[in-house]
């Protein structure tokens, strides 16, 4: 179940996203009409893009083609554990 597999990449193991996934990843709008995106919204943006591109949110802590994005998924895992 989609449960059990959240336990599992919580304990480490890898994210591997369907190919249902991506294409949902690909069908959201990240980019609201009308104003400006933030900081996490601009983020979130980026992650979208890595998936797009690699097929999984694996992203290194030390990406060279964008290291704050990695440093920035990092900390969304912690803080996601942390609750």
């Amino acid at each position: 179940t989609e449960q059990q597999s959240c336990k599992k990449n919580q304990n480490g193991d890898s994210l591997i996203f369907t190919k249902n996934q991506i294409q949902l990843l690909n069908n959201i709008d990240v980019e609201p009409k009308g104003r400006r995106l933030g900081p996490w919204e601009r983020s979130f943006k980026e992650l979208v893009s890595f998936v797009r591109e690699f097929g999984h949110a694996r992203v290194p802590r030390r990406f060279p083609s964008n290291p704050s994005l990695g440093m920035w998924v990092s900390n969304q895992r912690h803080c996601y554990k942390r609750h």
